[in-house]
């Protein structure tokens, strides 16, 4: 089967790729059915039998992935969508985030891989605004890192976005991001640098720094954005105002907490790099309920 009109009109209302998506709601259903069928669905359902099912949540969270459940439903079978709430929409206990009638066996052997990519993403949704939410009012922004999901990058980023927060690079090739390792192996903070701003001219270069020594110097050399690691909140404090003074803006990272992140906040950094949005965020809680209209 392919994406519907109403998924694909989903899909482009969040800016989503739909060959993606279609190929990664394809990959999740066939690994599920790892070359066979549903058995239990074939063997207890009539393939004639005609049902809706309400995917709702059961628990508080920010939703996030509704048009990737629907693609998932889409390539499994002809399905009729007949609601959907909008991804970063805050949800309790007993909304109905997406409602679709069609083929029961369709609905079930849908049900668990639209399942798992729904719940992920809106937990990563759900993470993120209790950040945001956590900062907010201080101009800082919540940003995610590249430790995601391998394959999943593109929606847990979406996610991300969904949930109030921002993106850093979606890969190596958009901007540069000198690290510690790239210091050892240039021989420096500014040789680092300055190999690669000699190598992409045009590209965005990060440097991260873990001393105020370094701020200075890479400051002085043109950073445009400097990764503040793992420092004290004072140091911190110094450092966006050496930074700030030169116009070049600054990003927190090392150490971050929600219960710490509004303090880092008001240091006046720019953005806090939260790997454990991606790498760590724990499933909004979602179900499916089934209704055939037989007693």
């Amino acid at each position: 089967m392919s994406l519907s009109t109403e998924t694909l009109a989903a899909l482009a209302e969040a800016d989503l790729d739909a060959s993606y998506v279609e190929e990664l709601a394809r990959a999740a259903v066939a690994e599920d059915l790892a070359g066979g069928v549903d058995v239990t669905s074939v063997a207890t359902v009539p393939e004639d039998l005609v049902g809706t099912a309400s995917f709702g949540a059961r628990g508080s969270g920010v939703v996030a992935g509704i048009p990737v459940a629907m693609a998932v439903l889409d390539v499994v079978g002809e399905v009729e969508h007949l609601a959907r709430s909008t991804d970063g929409t805050r949800v309790t206990a007993g909304t109905t985030v997406l409602e679709v009638r069609g083929p029961v066996r369709t609905l079930l052997t849908a049900e668990r891989s639209a399942l798992n990519l729904l719940c992920h993403l809106s937990g990563v949704a759900t993470l993120t605004r209790q950040w945001a939410d956590a900062v907010a009012g201080t101009g800082a922004h919540i940003r995610d890192t590249r430790k995601t999901t391998p394959g999943l990058r593109l929606l847990e980023k979406y996610a991300v976005r969904c949930g109030g927060g921002v993106n850093h690079r979606m890969a190596l090739s958009d901007a540069a991001l000198v690290k510690d390792n790239h210091v050892v192996a240039a021989g420096g903070v500014a040789a680092a640098f300055d190999a690669v701003r000699k190598a992409f001219p045009d590209l965005e270069v990060e440097v991260e720094c873990d001393t105020l020594p370094q701020v200075r110097e890479v400051v002085a050399a043109g950073a445009d954005l400097v990764l503040l690691d793992n420092m004290s909140p004072d140091d911190m404090r110094t450092a966006v105002g050496l930074c700030q003074a030169a116009g070049v803006m600054t990003e927190a990272s090392g150490g971050l907490r929600l219960d710490n992140a509004r303090e880092v906040a008001e240091t006046g950094v720019d953005f806090l790099a939260v790997g454990a949005l991606t790498h760590s965020a724990p499933v909004l809680d979602l179900g499916v309920d089934l209704s055939t209209g037989r007693s």
